[in-house]
């Protein structure tokens, strides 16, 4: 396969990953209320939102761009086992089986994609080839 397919399939997977974190942080915003409610009722304080819709919404931004992606898959791979751990226990219903092996494996993808990082369509691979000119210099004390 030719690298820029290796590329083009790279920026398409994080687009996937991206996709579902930046859909559920609009659903959790829409539908506020309900969401809460649905924390509460596993016994996760109402509080917690915005910062999942920051981990979600941000991350998601970051992924999609390629900027410190690296970060960003790291803290929603967790984030996707906190919530595999936290809201579907119930391993013998079929469904609550079905979304926590989807966390699983979407924390999987993403743990990948920490491993290996963003590929060469992305910001992060601007950063490495272009470094900031400045930041190599250091500031001596008597300067």
């Amino acid at each position: 396969m030719s690298s820029m397919g290796l590329e083009a399939g790279a920026f398409a997977g994080r687009l996937l990953l991206a996709a579902i974190f930046l859909h559920e942080a609009w659903s959790k915003l829409t539908a506020y209320p309900a969401a809460v409610a649905y924390m509460q009722v596993f016994g996760i304080p109402g509080e917690l939102l915005p910062f999942a819709i920051a981990v979600e919404l941000g991350c998601g931004i970051l992924i999609v761009c390629g900027y410190h992606t690296r970060a960003a898959a790291l803290l929603l791979a967790g984030f996707c086992l906190a919530t595999a751990v936290l809201f579907h226990r119930k391993l013998g219903d079929r469904n609550q089986l079905l979304h926590f092996e989807k966390d699983l494996a979407i924390a999987g993808g993403l743990l990948v994609l920490f491993a290996h990082g963003a590929g060469a369509w992305a910001l992060d691979a601007l950063r490495t080839r272009y470094p900031d000119p400045g930041a190599s210099r250091a500031v001596r004390p008597d300067s």
